[in-house]
């Protein structure tokens, strides 16, 4: 089988040739690879590992950053570049809705529009796109960016002390990403595979806000973006970190997600048997390669016993193999390269 024929086997409830895999890494680990590798792209080493990744649709801006606020990005949020020795990350170093205080100070803010975007960019970037790969485009998460606009601290407490203030920036980032992604639907109909839902709702042993604030803030507004892609027959891949089994329920029965990742399972309540148990039948789990002790500190015979309990534990199951998250540069090509093999000698199904 191709690539694109086991994801849309294992979407469609059939059993491909061996289990899909895919890839999640940091700009500096595939570079890496590249170099050791020899490849002289990404996808060259999808296929020295026989990896079955996604094929993203890029959607540049005619225009980086914001126009009224130098060095920003588009949602006017400065970044600064923070070195832990052996990569670099971004981190926010302005919010500039952190001084709002009225619905109507929100309403001013200059917001970024969709027609910012080079869709002329957008149909070159699917006319490349391989005919043997899933298409991936279209993104939601919008709390993540709320978080860089208001302050990480100011988010959380608006949900619960302003939530007209609340409503109003959710409401400008649903609007701008409903109109963008129904636009990128439109230019990539019958191509676009799935698209990307996220929010980061669990924290590493329990959620980063209570059910009644999933409820009232996010679940709507995803379910939206969902239906939408959904009228286009596009798939949803939903990303939520750590310990958030108490709302897999709600994300199954509301946002209607597909595949869920990554599968941290070392977190409380996300302990692989119990989530085969409870929502085998209902989702495919995307990820479950621990990425925070065996990949970047255990041995290559550690990933190969990890990726074996992976294959029994989900054999009742439908699941794609993954790193949980980006692999970083801590982790030892060997471990990668392992976590490939394995899956490819013992992965048939």
């Amino acid at each position: 089988m191709t690539p694109r024929e086991r994801w849309l086997a294992i979407l469609s409830g059939e059993r491909p040739d061996r289990i899909p895999t895919d890839y999640w890494a940091t700009d500096e680990v595939t570079r890496r690879l590249q170099r050791e590798f020899g490849c002289p792209d990404k996808e060259a080493v999808y296929t020295k590992l026989n990896i079955d990744g996604l094929y993203h649709v890029d959607v540049p801006r005619k225009f980086p950053g914001h126009p009224d606020f130098p060095g920003a990005d588009m949602w006017g949020v400065q970044k600064k570049l923070v070195d832990y020795g052996s990569g670099t990350y971004e981190e926010s170093a302005s919010h500039p809705l952190e001084s709002v205080l009225t619905v109507e100070d929100v309403h001013r803010y200059p917001w970024p529009s969709p027609d910012d975007v080079d869709f002329e960019a957008v149909k070159h970037s699917l006319r490349k796109a391989p005919a043997y790969r899933m298409v991936r485009c279209g993104e939601f998460e919008p709390f993540l960016t709320y978080c860089a606009m208001r302050g990480m601290e100011l988010s959380f407490m608006d949900l619960l002390a302003e939530p007209d203030i609340a409503d109003a920036i959710l409401g400008h980032l649903f609007d701008y990403h409903y109109r963008l992604n129904e636009r990128l639907f439109e230019l990539g109909k019958g191509q676009i595979d799935i698209m990307y839902i996220a929010e980061d709702l669990g924290a590493q042993s329990g959620l980063l806000m209570g059910l009644d604030q999933i409820e009232r803030y996010i679940l709507p507004n995803q379910k939206k973006m969902a239906d939408l892609a959904r009228s286009y027959g596009i798939h949803i891949f939903y990303h939520t970190d750590g310990s958030a089994r108490d709302v897999i329920p709600r994300l199954l029965d509301v946002t209607g997600i597909e595949i869920l990742n990554p599968i941290q399972w070392r977190c409380p309540g996300m302990e692989r048997e119990g989530l085969v148990r409870d929502f085998g039948k209902r989702v495919i789990f995307h990820g479950a390669v621990d990425n925070q002790q065996t990949l970047p500190f255990g041995t290559a015979d550690d990933v190969r016993a990890e990726v074996l309990d992976n294959i029994r534990i989900f054999s009742g199951a439908r699941w794609i193999c993954a790193p949980c998250h980006n692999l970083q540069p801590v982790t030892p090509t060997a471990n990668i390269v392992a976590m490939y093999e394995t899956i490819c000698e013992y992965g048939t199904l």
